[in-house]
């Protein structure tokens, strides 16, 4: 073995020690391919053994698109057991830059797929920001019918001025009111204008005119 290759046996162990359990480094002696891997530490994400071959030097590794200036990052395999494993693998060069090794850093993704799952089940929260007009229920319609009337209130609607019947329309909106279909027309009924004028209001309570 050249003895360069063994100054990355304490590299290796300080990557697996800092990372954990589920990091598995891996040095290889590509002089012998059949047996190539000649140190491991952590050997319990792919059950990797000293004197085993190489499985991910071609296909992954020097075949990668990504593969540049002697290292690829982060490519993706299943374990023999069903692990997804992320990968970064660098090659090892000697004094007169031939190649003579490989590191292997082998990170078991299990731990994290179970956690982004269980984060993505708690954020959830089952409802998604309306985008339009909803319709709804008769219950739930003579909810919003009430909710109209009574954000009109006792309001002189024949001679209320512009800047109040924008005001009330700009409060429906921000309440949401307006998703349910209908409302537009309801409101204009009650207000005594037309949907477009109820358009006009909307227009101007959200700076567009």
């Amino acid at each position: 073995m050249n003895s360069i290759l063994k100054t990355y046996f304490p590299v290796a162990d300080m990557i697996a020690g800092t990372f954990g359990n589920s990091c598995e480094v891996v040095v290889h002696d590509l002089s012998k391919p059949e047996s190539s891997v000649v140190h491991v530490a952590n050997g319990s994400v792919t059950g990797r053994q000293v004197g085993q071959s190489f499985d991910h030097l071609v296909r992954q590794v020097l075949l990668n698109k990504n593969f540049k200036d002697d290292k690829v990052t982060n490519y993706l395999f299943e374990s023999s057991d069903g692990k997804k494993v992320k990968s970064s693998s660098a090659l090892i060069r000697d004094e007169a830059g031939e190649v003579i090794g490989m590191l292997c850093i082998n990170c078991d993704l299990t731990a994290c797929q179970v956690m982004q799952a269980q984060l993505q089940s708690f954020l959830c929260t089952g409802q998604a920001e309306p985008e339009a007009e909803k319709d709804v229920d008769q219950d739930v319609m003579a909810v919003i019918d009430e909710l109209i009337l009574k954000i009109i209130g006792t309001a002189d609607v024949k001679n209320m001025t512009r800047k109040k019947s924008v005001e009330i329309v700009r409060f429906m909106d921000e309440k949401g009111i307006f998703l349910v279909k209908g409302a537009i027309d309801k409101v204009a009924a009650l207000m005594g204008v037309s949907r477009v004028t109820i358009y006009s209001y909307l227009d101007e309570a959200k700076g567009r005119r």
